[in-house]
């Protein structure tokens, strides 16, 4: 029953496989028919193709490696494929072709996203702490391992045993040979009291 239920999955998950990507040539190919000079429509969820001017895809890749994707991990929107990153890639172009700058163009996303968006976070009060915090836990952590060190230094030396004199050393050297006295304690420990 088990294996059957697998199984299954197994297969529905391959026809889901398969039914996608022929949706996705389907998205495609109306795409690949419409004339050279237009672009697909924006709800298709696929960024347009390169415009025809190689200027303005040089200027679109550059502001599009400045911003992180909201949707990914750590993914600029020229290189995420998430729907948003396509949708912000389709509106920094059109802002591009209107006549506006980059710079005008991140901080209009700046201002849509807030500082996040941007992959170097400008430095103002708000990202101190990102620019100058994994330095300051470095030199934290750098000085709490100096601390322990000196402390566990300063214990090894409070356990170091002294140096024995010369009459104490004589009196081990007794004791060892058996030569020196008895306690009462060795005494009654031969006799079993205690």
């Amino acid at each position: 029953m088990l294996r059957a239920l697998v199984l299954a999955a197994a297969l529905a998950a391959t026809l889901g496989t398969i039914e996608g990507d022929a949706r996705a040539q389907a998205t495609d190919a109306p795409a690949a028919a419409a004339p050279a000079g237009t672009a697909p429509p924006a709800s298709t969820g696929v960024a347009r193709p390169n415009a025809a001017d190689p200027v303005l895809e040089k200027r679109l890749q550059a502001v599009t490696k400045e911003l992180r994707c909201m949707v990914c991990q750590n993914e600029s929107i020229a290189d995420s494929h998430a729907p948003l990153a396509v949708d912000m890639r389709n509106e920094i172009r059109d802002q591009l072709k209107s006549g506006m700058s980059e710079q005008q163009v991140i901080a209009f996303m700046v201002e849509r996203y807030g500082n996040f968006v941007r992959f170097r976070p400008p430095l103002d009060w708000t990202t101190i702490g990102l620019w100058f915090g994994p330095a300051l836990l470095m030199i934290l952590g750098f000085g709490a391992l100096l601390s322990q060190m000196r402390q566990r230094r300063n214990l090894s030396t409070m356990r170091a045993v002294p140096e024995l004199s010369a009459a104490e050393r004589a009196a081990l050297a007794s004791l060892a040979d058996g030569d020196g006295p008895r306690s009462d304690r060795t005494q009654n420990d031969k006799t079993g009291n205690r």
